[in-house]
């Protein structure tokens, strides 16, 4: 079956949006009959990709947005947020499981979106993440 659009938006780089556009994305994801844990999976990648593109990607430049496109078909869902920041070096970020590291507050978002989706890459200089995440319908 084709992939089809579930969503094409493009949101403000103000954290207090972040929530709006998870839920939106979120009740238009219902319909694929995921079960509860692959969507609240998909919901909390969605949410960390799109903090980070707010805060890192475009550093909360309210002039700037952050587009998402979600596609899907019956059997894989296909997320992607795009920030207008400079990019980054997916290789220099810090392993949040290290000693040195696994006391901080921050950093861990692209882990856990790691953890979590079965794919994902870095396109476009570090500007925009590729989620993949696979489901059976009904399971």
């Amino acid at each position: 079956m084709a992939l089809r659009m579930i969503m094409d938006e493009s949101v403000g780089s103000q954290l207090n949006l972040v929530t709006g556009c998870v839920a939106g994305a979120v009740k238009k994801l219902e319909g694929l009959g995921l079960d509860e844990a692959t969507l609240f999976n998909v919901k909390l990648c969605l949410h960390e990709a799109l903090v980070n593109a707010v805060n890192h990607g475009n550093k909360s430049n309210r002039d700037l947005a952050v587009r998402v496109v979600i596609k899907a078909d019956d059997h894989e869902i296909i997320i992607q947020v795009t920030d207008q920041g400079e990019g980054f070096d997916f290789s220099l970020i810090p392993d949040p499981t290290t000693e040195e590291n696994i006391g901080k507050f921050h950093g861990r978002g692209i882990f856990l979106i790691q953890s979590t989706m079965d794919s994902v890459r870095f396109l476009d200089g570090g500007r925009t993440i590729s989620m993949v995440k696979t489901f059976n319908k009904g399971m």
